[in-house]
């Protein structure tokens, strides 16, 4: 299994602060953000944003980075400050 995990806005506009997903041969975070909208189509919009962060086991990685059994991926808005 991989834990997803929100945070911030994101947990806020999709009403939900985790979920799981069986875990598949060569996954990807793209992968995964597309396999979960396609699970709830009402998140393609908060999910597909731009500038979304993407970590895996607490390391920010692109999307394109490789998911295994196991793993927890964390979706994120962008940081920002004043």
């Amino acid at each position: 299994m991989i834990d997803v995990l929100f945070f911030a806005r994101l947990r806020e506009e999709l009403q939900c602060d985790r979920t799981q997903l069986e875990a598949v041969a060569q996954d990807t975070v793209t992968n995964i953000r597309e396999r979960l909208i396609a699970l709830n189509p009402q998140w393609r919009e908060p999910l597909s944003r731009a500038g979304i962060l993407f970590a895996v086991n607490q390391t920010l990685v692109s999307s394109e980075h490789s998911v295994h059994d196991g793993d927890e991926v964390a979706f994120m808005p962008p940081v920002t400050g004043g």
